[in-house]
């Protein structure tokens, strides 16, 4: 009865079932708290008898301010007070696709992965027409004043995973959520969720786009309502 009621209410949650239906990855992201910077990823494949575990967890950082409920494939709660804005130092909770994968190196993967250059640009400007958008800068006529390179001497976006947050590009509702390889310092990020280069390759190498993966990410109150398990 409590794995039909847990059912009902991940269905209740979600914009789209057939998503769900579809889907037999995911990355599932909890932390202890809203406030919370770190976290753990467990992976998780469905196979004939349900879903499994798949390696061991990995530690992860998220938003230096924890979490806020981001815009995805799920419904946000009526009344949330938490709701991710641009700029908030907070990474989304919710579910969501991850339709590519992208890195400044050479990689062979069955997984879609897009090469960046130092031309690339992430746009968080909500003031223009490219906001939350990855474009080449030299094939557009500027409108933004601000952005984030996609290849830098940091190497934080060597290798990542576009997270399809705020598809509708809402304005103010954040922009450019990725995950990526963490701080050396290991400090929290300013939205992404970020873990260890050798763990983010794992990750790339296992993702399958015949299985459509989704990243479900939460506190760890809220994440039992987002799971189809």
């Amino acid at each position: 009865m409590r794995g039909g009621i847990v059912l009902l209410l991940f269905l209740s949650l979600f914009l789209d079932a057939g998503v769900l239906q579809q889907s037999r990855q995911l990355l599932v992201v909890t932390t202890s708290d809203w406030s919370a910077s770190s976290g753990r990823l467990q992976r998780y494949e469905k196979q004939k008898q349900g879903w499994h575990k798949v390696g061991v967890p990995i530690r992860v950082k998220v938003g230096k301010n924890g979490l806020a409920w981001g815009r995805g494939l799920h419904r946000i709660p009526r009344g949330s007070k938490r709701i991710k804005r641009e700029g908030d130092g907070r990474a989304p909770a919710g579910i969501f696709r991850l339709p590519y994968a992208f890195g400044d190196k050479a990689l062979s993967l069955s997984y879609p992965y897009h090469r960046m250059a130092r031309r690339h640009h992430c746009v968080d400007d909500s003031h223009s027409r490219y906001y939350n958008r990855i474009i080449d800068s030299r094939s557009v006529q500027k409108d933004y004043s601000s952005f984030e390179y996609m290849k830098f001497p940091s190497g934080l976006y060597r290798y990542g995973i576009f997270v399809d947050h705020n598809p509708q590009r809402t304005p103010g509702a954040g922009s450019c959520i990725f995950i990526h390889i963490q701080k050396k310092s290991g400090k929290p990020t300013v939205g992404c969720t970020a873990m260890k280069q050798p763990e983010i390759l794992s990750i790339l190498k296992w993702l399958d786009p015949k299985k459509q993966p989704l990243l479900v990410q939460a506190p760890e109150k809220e994440i039992s309502g987002l799971l189809p398990f």
